[in-house]
Protein backbone atom coordinates (compact mmCIF):
# COMPACT_ATOMS: atom_id res chain seq x y z
CA UNK A 1 0.00 0.00 0.00
CA UNK A 2 2.70 2.55 0.79
CA UNK A 3 4.40 1.76 -2.15
CA UNK A 4 0.99 1.99 -4.06
CA UNK A 5 0.85 5.58 -2.34
CA UNK A 6 4.56 6.56 -3.65
CA UNK A 7 3.83 5.75 -7.09
CA UNK A 8 0.63 7.25 -8.24
CA UNK A 9 1.58 10.66 -7.71
CA UNK A 10 4.94 9.69 -9.15
CA UNK A 11 2.89 8.53 -12.71
CA UNK A 12 0.52 11.66 -12.01
CA UNK A 13 3.36 13.94 -11.96
CA UNK A 14 4.91 11.66 -15.07
CA UNK A 15 2.00 12.03 -17.02
CA UNK A 16 1.42 15.95 -16.38
CA UNK A 17 5.25 16.23 -17.83
CA UNK A 18 4.27 14.21 -20.73
CA UNK A 19 0.90 16.16 -21.22
CA UNK A 20 2.84 19.39 -20.83
CA UNK A 21 5.80 18.67 -23.56
CA UNK A 22 3.47 17.25 -25.86
CA UNK A 23 1.52 20.71 -25.65
CA UNK A 24 4.65 22.89 -25.98
CA UNK A 25 5.42 20.74 -28.70
CA UNK A 26 2.25 21.33 -30.51
CA UNK A 27 2.91 25.08 -30.01
CA UNK A 28 6.01 25.69 -30.66
CA UNK A 29 4.85 23.88 -34.16
CA UNK A 30 1.23 25.53 -34.37
CA UNK A 31 1.81 26.88 -37.94
CA UNK A 32 2.19 23.14 -39.10
CA UNK A 33 -0.87 22.07 -36.97
CA UNK A 34 -3.04 24.27 -38.61
CA UNK A 35 -2.14 24.06 -42.17
CA UNK A 36 -3.40 19.79 -40.95
CA UNK A 37 -6.64 20.98 -39.51
CA UNK A 38 -8.29 21.29 -43.13
CA UNK A 39 -7.19 17.72 -44.04
CA UNK A 40 -8.32 16.51 -40.69
CA UNK A 41 -11.98 18.31 -41.09
CA UNK A 42 -12.28 16.10 -44.46
CA UNK A 43 -10.70 13.07 -43.34
CA UNK A 44 -13.66 13.32 -40.02
CA UNK A 45 -16.42 14.95 -42.36
CA UNK A 46 -15.96 12.06 -45.33
CA UNK A 47 -14.47 8.77 -44.55
CA UNK A 48 -15.24 8.52 -40.44
CA UNK A 49 -18.15 9.68 -40.05
CA UNK A 50 -20.19 7.81 -42.86
CA UNK A 51 -18.89 4.82 -41.18
CA UNK A 52 -21.80 5.17 -39.29
CA UNK A 53 -23.94 3.73 -41.71
CA UNK A 54 -22.60 0.87 -42.32
CA UNK A 55 -24.99 -0.11 -39.46
CA UNK A 56 -27.33 -0.86 -42.25
CA UNK A 57 -25.91 -4.44 -42.94
CA UNK A 58 -27.39 -5.36 -39.35
CA UNK A 59 -30.62 -3.60 -40.18
CA UNK A 60 -33.73 -3.85 -41.93
CA UNK A 61 -33.58 -0.22 -43.23
CA UNK A 62 -37.04 1.37 -43.00
CA UNK A 63 -36.90 5.26 -45.03
CA UNK A 64 -39.54 6.19 -42.47
CA UNK A 65 -37.58 5.73 -39.67
CA UNK A 66 -34.17 6.08 -40.51
CA UNK A 67 -30.74 4.62 -40.17
CA UNK A 68 -30.85 4.68 -35.98
CA UNK A 69 -34.37 3.79 -35.84
CA UNK A 70 -34.89 0.79 -38.17
CA UNK A 71 -35.06 -2.70 -36.56
CA UNK A 72 -31.68 -4.55 -36.18
CA UNK A 73 -31.75 -7.78 -37.95
CA UNK A 74 -28.55 -9.28 -36.93
CA UNK A 75 -26.60 -11.14 -39.94
CA UNK A 76 -30.01 -11.91 -41.76
CA UNK A 77 -29.13 -9.96 -44.69
CA UNK A 78 -25.48 -11.57 -44.72
CA UNK A 79 -27.50 -14.64 -44.67
CA UNK A 80 -29.43 -13.60 -48.05
CA UNK A 81 -26.00 -12.50 -49.40
CA UNK A 82 -24.36 -16.28 -49.62
CA UNK A 83 -27.51 -17.30 -50.68
CA UNK A 84 -27.62 -15.07 -53.79
CA UNK A 85 -25.63 -17.37 -56.70
CA UNK A 86 -24.99 -13.81 -58.58
CA UNK A 87 -23.32 -12.77 -55.38
CA UNK A 88 -21.09 -15.58 -55.45
CA UNK A 89 -20.73 -15.65 -59.45
CA UNK A 90 -19.44 -11.99 -59.10
CA UNK A 91 -16.95 -12.70 -56.49
CA UNK A 92 -15.69 -15.25 -58.52
CA UNK A 93 -15.08 -12.84 -61.58
CA UNK A 94 -13.63 -10.11 -59.30
CA UNK A 95 -10.83 -12.56 -58.34
CA UNK A 96 -10.82 -13.61 -61.51
CA UNK A 97 -9.87 -10.60 -63.37
CA UNK A 98 -8.10 -8.70 -61.06
CA UNK A 99 -5.56 -11.63 -60.03
CA UNK A 100 -4.79 -11.45 -63.72
CA UNK A 101 -4.70 -8.11 -63.86
CA UNK A 102 -1.84 -8.14 -60.89
CA UNK A 103 0.26 -10.64 -62.49
CA UNK A 104 -0.12 -9.06 -65.94
CA UNK A 105 -0.24 -4.94 -65.38
CA UNK A 106 1.67 -4.64 -62.11
CA UNK A 107 5.41 -5.35 -63.98
CA UNK A 108 4.34 -2.39 -66.79
CA UNK A 109 5.09 0.62 -64.61
CA UNK A 110 8.03 -0.82 -63.05
CA UNK A 111 9.43 -1.15 -66.56
CA UNK A 112 8.39 2.09 -67.76
CA UNK A 113 10.41 3.55 -64.94
CA UNK A 114 13.46 1.61 -65.37
CA UNK A 115 13.48 2.75 -69.53
CA UNK A 116 12.64 6.31 -68.80
CA UNK A 117 15.39 6.56 -66.39
CA UNK A 118 17.88 4.97 -69.03
CA UNK A 119 17.07 8.11 -71.30
CA UNK A 120 20.37 10.79 -71.36
CA UNK A 121 18.28 13.19 -73.37
CA UNK A 122 16.14 15.35 -70.60
CA UNK A 123 13.71 16.53 -73.71
CA UNK A 124 13.17 13.42 -74.52
CA UNK A 125 12.37 11.71 -71.31
CA UNK A 126 9.93 14.35 -70.45
CA UNK A 127 8.01 13.72 -73.93
CA UNK A 128 7.29 10.32 -73.06
CA UNK A 129 6.76 10.60 -69.39
CA UNK A 130 3.79 13.23 -70.71
CA UNK A 131 2.45 11.42 -73.31
CA UNK A 132 2.27 8.10 -71.41
CA UNK A 133 1.21 9.61 -67.91
CA UNK A 134 -1.78 11.45 -70.42
CA UNK A 135 -4.49 8.77 -70.13
CA UNK A 136 -4.38 8.78 -66.90
CA UNK A 137 -6.17 12.35 -66.51
CA UNK A 138 -8.84 10.99 -69.11
CA UNK A 139 -12.37 9.78 -67.65
CA UNK A 140 -13.47 6.27 -68.17
CA UNK A 141 -16.32 7.67 -70.28
CA UNK A 142 -14.37 9.38 -72.79
CA UNK A 143 -11.77 6.44 -72.71
CA UNK A 144 -14.59 3.97 -73.37
CA UNK A 145 -15.98 6.27 -75.91
CA UNK A 146 -12.97 5.93 -77.80
CA UNK A 147 -12.59 2.36 -77.49
CA UNK A 148 -16.19 1.90 -79.07
CA UNK A 149 -15.47 3.76 -81.63
CA UNK A 150 -12.16 1.85 -82.42
CA UNK A 151 -13.50 -1.57 -81.96
CA UNK A 152 -17.73 -1.27 -83.02
CA UNK A 153 -18.64 -3.09 -86.44
CA UNK A 154 -18.42 -0.01 -87.95
CA UNK A 155 -15.27 1.23 -85.74
CA UNK A 156 -12.03 1.85 -87.07
CA UNK A 157 -10.62 -1.72 -86.82
CA UNK A 158 -13.31 -3.67 -88.74
CA UNK A 159 -13.22 -0.74 -91.26
CA UNK A 160 -9.81 -1.39 -91.97
CA UNK A 161 -10.25 -5.29 -92.18
CA UNK A 162 -13.29 -5.03 -93.96
CA UNK A 163 -11.15 -3.05 -96.55
CA UNK A 164 -8.56 -6.08 -96.65
CA UNK A 165 -11.04 -8.29 -97.67
CA UNK A 166 -11.13 -9.62 -93.91
CA UNK A 167 -14.00 -10.83 -91.48
CA UNK A 168 -14.87 -8.88 -89.16
CA UNK A 169 -14.87 -9.41 -85.55
CA UNK A 170 -17.31 -8.41 -82.45
CA UNK A 171 -14.76 -7.18 -80.51
CA UNK A 172 -17.47 -5.58 -78.17
CA UNK A 173 -20.01 -8.59 -78.33
CA UNK A 174 -17.38 -10.96 -77.20
CA UNK A 175 -17.34 -12.47 -74.20
CA UNK A 176 -13.87 -13.71 -74.65
CA UNK A 177 -12.31 -11.00 -75.57
CA UNK A 178 -14.00 -9.06 -72.72
CA UNK A 179 -11.35 -9.54 -70.11
CA UNK A 180 -8.36 -8.67 -72.26
CA UNK A 181 -9.63 -5.81 -73.46
CA UNK A 182 -10.37 -4.35 -69.56
CA UNK A 183 -6.36 -5.34 -69.22
CA UNK A 184 -5.47 -4.11 -72.25
CA UNK A 185 -7.39 -0.44 -71.82
CA UNK A 186 -5.83 -0.08 -67.88
CA UNK A 187 -2.51 -1.17 -68.86
CA UNK A 188 -2.47 1.97 -70.99
CA UNK A 189 -4.18 4.82 -68.97
CA UNK A 190 -2.67 3.85 -65.58
CA UNK A 191 1.39 2.79 -66.55
CA UNK A 192 2.48 6.16 -67.07
CA UNK A 193 1.08 7.32 -63.57
CA UNK A 194 2.35 4.27 -61.67
CA UNK A 195 5.52 4.98 -62.88
CA UNK A 196 5.94 8.24 -61.53
CA UNK A 197 6.57 6.97 -58.17
CA UNK A 198 8.92 4.26 -59.30
CA UNK A 199 10.76 6.99 -60.71
CA UNK A 200 10.11 9.20 -57.65
CA UNK A 201 11.65 6.34 -55.81
CA UNK A 202 14.93 6.04 -58.80
CA UNK A 203 15.64 9.50 -58.59
CA UNK A 204 16.75 8.98 -54.63
CA UNK A 205 18.97 6.48 -55.16
CA UNK A 206 23.05 7.72 -54.18
CA UNK A 207 24.50 8.37 -57.87
CA UNK A 208 27.64 7.47 -55.91
CA UNK A 209 26.65 3.92 -56.33
CA UNK A 210 26.49 4.51 -60.31
CA UNK A 211 30.16 6.34 -60.30
CA UNK A 212 31.47 3.00 -58.48
CA UNK A 213 29.54 0.77 -60.69
CA UNK A 214 30.91 2.58 -64.01
CA UNK A 215 34.06 2.56 -62.75
CA UNK A 216 33.96 -1.47 -62.18
CA UNK A 217 33.43 -1.75 -65.98
CA UNK A 218 29.36 -2.14 -65.48
CA UNK A 219 27.19 -2.10 -68.06
CA UNK A 220 23.96 -0.13 -67.69
CA UNK A 221 22.43 -3.42 -68.30
CA UNK A 222 24.33 -4.49 -64.60
CA UNK A 223 23.58 -1.48 -62.99
CA UNK A 224 19.80 -1.56 -63.75
CA UNK A 225 19.84 -5.32 -62.42
CA UNK A 226 22.37 -4.56 -59.99
CA UNK A 227 21.56 -1.43 -58.50
CA UNK A 228 18.40 0.51 -59.78
CA UNK A 229 15.93 -2.55 -58.65
CA UNK A 230 17.34 -3.30 -55.55
CA UNK A 231 17.11 -0.02 -54.00
CA UNK A 232 13.44 0.60 -55.36
CA UNK A 233 12.09 -2.80 -53.97
CA UNK A 234 10.87 -1.23 -50.74
CA UNK A 235 8.58 0.39 -53.02
CA UNK A 236 7.61 -2.28 -55.11
CA UNK A 237 6.80 -4.49 -52.14
CA UNK A 238 4.76 -1.39 -50.44
CA UNK A 239 3.05 -1.30 -53.91
CA UNK A 240 2.38 -4.86 -54.32
CA UNK A 241 0.56 -5.08 -51.10
CA UNK A 242 -1.70 -2.42 -51.99
CA UNK A 243 -2.58 -4.22 -54.46
CA UNK A 244 -3.79 -6.84 -53.42
CA UNK A 245 -5.56 -4.71 -50.83
CA UNK A 246 -7.74 -3.67 -53.65
CA UNK A 247 -8.63 -7.43 -54.83
CA UNK A 248 -11.85 -7.41 -54.36
CA UNK A 249 -12.57 -3.63 -55.91
CA UNK A 250 -12.04 -4.11 -59.90
CA UNK A 251 -12.79 -0.49 -61.12
CA UNK A 252 -16.52 0.01 -61.46
CA UNK A 253 -15.94 3.11 -64.02
CA UNK A 254 -14.03 1.04 -66.51
CA UNK A 255 -16.43 -1.73 -66.55
CA UNK A 256 -19.46 -0.05 -66.20
CA UNK A 257 -18.69 1.53 -68.99
CA UNK A 258 -17.06 -1.02 -71.44
CA UNK A 259 -19.68 -3.58 -70.48
CA UNK A 260 -22.68 -4.50 -72.63
CA UNK A 261 -25.68 -6.52 -72.23
CA UNK A 262 -23.89 -9.11 -74.83
CA UNK A 263 -20.85 -9.56 -72.22
CA UNK A 264 -22.90 -9.23 -68.66
CA UNK A 265 -22.10 -13.10 -67.99
CA UNK A 266 -18.43 -11.98 -67.78
CA UNK A 267 -18.56 -8.27 -66.77
CA UNK A 268 -20.60 -8.39 -63.81
CA UNK A 269 -17.90 -7.97 -60.74
CA UNK A 270 -18.85 -7.02 -57.34
CA UNK A 271 -19.25 -3.31 -57.98
CA UNK A 272 -21.46 -3.73 -60.89
CA UNK A 273 -23.40 -6.20 -58.93
CA UNK A 274 -23.57 -3.85 -55.74
CA UNK A 275 -25.13 -1.02 -58.34
CA UNK A 276 -27.34 -3.22 -60.02
CA UNK A 277 -29.04 -4.40 -56.26
CA UNK A 278 -29.11 -0.84 -55.39
CA UNK A 279 -30.16 1.09 -58.46
CA UNK A 280 -31.23 -1.10 -60.99
CA UNK A 281 -33.92 -3.52 -58.93
CA UNK A 282 -36.16 -3.29 -55.69
CA UNK A 283 -34.19 -0.84 -53.17
CA UNK A 284 -32.56 -2.31 -50.60
CA UNK A 285 -29.96 -0.71 -48.87
CA UNK A 286 -28.88 -3.10 -45.92
CA UNK A 287 -28.23 -5.93 -48.43
CA UNK A 288 -25.87 -3.69 -50.80
CA UNK A 289 -24.25 -2.74 -47.42
CA UNK A 290 -23.90 -5.75 -46.27
CA UNK A 291 -22.24 -6.78 -49.61
CA UNK A 292 -20.19 -3.45 -49.69
CA UNK A 293 -18.87 -4.38 -45.80
CA UNK A 294 -18.18 -7.53 -46.77
CA UNK A 295 -16.30 -6.85 -49.95
CA UNK A 296 -14.41 -4.13 -47.43
CA UNK A 297 -13.25 -6.71 -44.90
CA UNK A 298 -11.79 -9.14 -47.92
CA UNK A 299 -9.64 -6.57 -49.03
CA UNK A 300 -8.49 -5.48 -44.77
CA UNK A 301 -7.90 -9.33 -44.47
CA UNK A 302 -5.81 -9.50 -47.76
CA UNK A 303 -3.84 -6.69 -47.04
CA UNK A 304 -2.87 -7.80 -43.84
CA UNK A 305 -1.87 -11.14 -45.58
CA UNK A 306 0.42 -9.62 -47.91
CA UNK A 307 1.84 -7.66 -45.52
CA UNK A 308 2.33 -10.25 -43.31
CA UNK A 309 3.86 -12.17 -46.20
CA UNK A 310 6.69 -9.50 -47.42
CA UNK A 311 7.71 -8.94 -43.98
CA UNK A 312 8.38 -13.26 -43.60
CA UNK A 313 10.19 -12.86 -47.22
CA UNK A 314 12.68 -10.34 -45.49
CA UNK A 315 10.72 -7.30 -47.05
CA UNK A 316 8.95 -4.09 -45.41
CA UNK A 317 5.55 -4.09 -44.83
CA UNK A 318 2.79 -1.37 -44.36
CA UNK A 319 2.38 -2.06 -40.91
CA UNK A 320 5.36 -2.47 -37.66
Amino acid sequence: MKSAAIEGPNGDGKGRSRARSLFTEIWKHRMVYTLLIPGLVWLIVFAYMPMGGLSLAFKDYKANLGILGSPWVGFENFMYVFRDPAFLDAVWRTLYINIIKLIIQFPFPILVALMLNELRMRRTKKLFQTVLTFPHFLSWIIVSGVVINVLAYDGLVNSALAMLGLPTINFLGSESMFVPMIIFTDIWKSTGWGAIIYLAAISGIDQDQYESAEIDGASRMQQMFRITLPNILPTVTIMFILSVGGLMSSGFDQIFNLANAATKNVSEVLDVYIYRITFQSATDFSFSTAVSLFRSLVNMVLLLLADRVAKIMGGDGLFR
